[in-house]
């Protein structure tokens, strides 16, 4: 079965694009041949910002809308998103691989998730008043910062969306969101819910574009904001781009995080197993926060090889369609191609692998999970991202050294403590440079903020700061 669009969502409607230009999308398990939608050029990106300006601009439209009822339609949207979940979770997984109990589990659930938790933070008061130092007051107030140009990736499109567009709604602002290549079946299931939601035409446009394109929504003239998640590389550029246009900007990047196994950390993968997978393996290894630098002390080397290397080799590798898969393929040959690149480079550094480093398939872009043991924190496998089923396992003396090595990185983004103690954990977790940390396991929580330090980005999502991120701050002194 392929999928097929002709039409952009812009308006508010499925509208004719400029040009012929299309997308063919190819399952990335199957090789075969899923569907086909219009590429938007520029021209394209121009009509949609115009109709997102002019549906923010609008007197009596979502930006002046009552918070009540801007939060009564982000829950019917909510509701909307609910009720194409198992479709979301099936195109998300044909078009890059991800294991359909992965997407289901996440891309089905964060959207209305988030949707819902922006939604409830508008019962907050948006403005305050606060006693000045000088003998008045001034009145604080929070406005939308204006017309989002929100930059989405393939690795998880329809919750990274949601990053973006739920608290842009909540602050009454209006989007055009630009999915990658790769992953854009979905979002015309998306454009589905806006309009049974009755989100008004002109609040959330749609525009499948490449890179090129892309650059060209980052500087359009009628942009107030850019949200972008992807590579550091792309990130740099489009910093640059907002840098010189004082254009706001939050920027989502890649990692290398560390998973740091403590001496006394359980290695029960009967306990752990599924923490562990979700921490340092999860989407076949194509998520930015992933622990797969593995820190283990020598005292128990040796175990924690034999530990992640029989855990590894036990995964079910498979169709991502298939709800038994726990590894599916890598989101293209291109990608595939890359990841290789980076095992063949581990070996030739002096890395030892211990299961994988193959293809397990003849058909489908597979790549096997693979540990390497015996690396060491300055090899190219332990300092750049290689986004996917990889990980490398870096012995270290004492804690100290633990910490200077899970420091000793470009970025800053995820990273986990396994440890028997939580407190101490804690202290542990307090003394890694990086904008977030688990213990005993890793899960971004809506209420909380997310993003990175160094390489990995600018700016926060999720939690009241995602929120903050799309307002504009006034005071008026009284």
């Amino acid at each position: 079965m392929t999928i097929t669009y002709d039409k952009l969502f812009i308006g508010g409607e499925l509208t004719a694009p400029s040009s012929t230009s299309t997308f063919e999308l190819v399952s990335p398990s199957t090789e075969q041949s899923i569907g086909s939608v219009p590429e938007a050029l520029e021209a394209d990106v121009d009509k949609a910002v115009d109709a997102a300006r002019a549906a923010f601009d609008d007197p009596n439209g979502w930006s002046s809308w009552e918070p009540a009822k801007r939060a009564a339609t982000m829950v019917r949207l909510a509701e909307e998103m609910e009720s194409r979940a198992g479709e979301m979770a099936q195109r998300v997984s044909m078009q890059n691989g991800m294991p359909v109990a992965v997407s289901g589990a996440l891309e089905a659930v964060f959207p209305p998730l988030l949707l819902r938790y922006y939604a409830g933070l508008l019962s907050n008061p948006q403005d305050e008043v606060r006693p000045g130092m000088l003998g008045g007051s001034t009145l604080v107030r929070r406005s939308p910062i204006g017309v989002i140009g929100a930059i989405v990736p393939w690795n998880f499109p329809q919750a990274l969306a949601a990053f973006k567009y739920a608290p842009a709604l909540a602050a009454g602002c209006t989007l055009v969101i630009k999915p990658s290549p790769e992953t854009v079946l979905d979002s015309y299931l998306f454009a589905e819910a806006v309009q049974a939601a009755g989100i008004p035409a002109g609040v959330i446009n749609i525009v499948q574009a490449g890179r090129e394109v892309g650059a060209y929504l980052v500087q359009h003239p009628g942009i107030d904001k850019v949200a972008f998640t992807g590579s550091t590389a792309a990130g740099r550029s489009i910093a640059e781009t907002c840098g010189r246009l004082l254009r706001p900007v939050t920027l989502e990047l890649g990692g290398k995080s560390a998973a740091i196994i403590l001496d006394d950390a359980s290695l029960d993968l009967a306990a752990i197993g599924e923490k562990l997978f979700t921490a340092t393996l999860a989407n076949q290894g194509q998520a930015c926060y992933l622990g797969t630098r593995i820190l283990a002390p020598r005292s128990r080397y040796q175990e924690v090889v034999d530990t992640f290397t029989g855990f590894a080799a036990s995964m079910r590798i498979g169709d991502a369609l298939d709800p038994t898969t726990q590894i599916g393929p890598m989101s293209s040959s291109r990608h595939r191609d890359r990841v290789e690149s980076y095992i063949a480079k581990g070996k030739s550094e002096g890395a030892r692998i211990t299961t994988g480093g193959g293809r397990p398939r003849d058909t489908g872009w597979f790549v096997d999970p693979t540990v390497f043991a015996d690396v060491d924190n300055g090899y190219t496998i332990a300092q750049e991202e290689i986004f996917g089923p990889v990980l490398s396992i870096i012995p270290y003396g004492d804690e100290a050294e633990a910490i200077t090595i899970a420091n000793d990185s470009d970025f800053g983004l995820g990273g986990t403590v396994w440890t028997a103690d939580h407190d101490h954990g804690v202290e542990v977790a307090k003394k890694i440079r990086t904008g977030t940390i688990g213990i005993n396991g890793y899960l971004p929580d809506p209420t909380a903020p997310f993003g990175g330090v160094k390489a990995s980005g600018l700016g926060r999502e999720l939690g009241p700061e995602g929120l903050a991120a799309y307002q504009t701050v006034q005071s008026v002194y009284l």
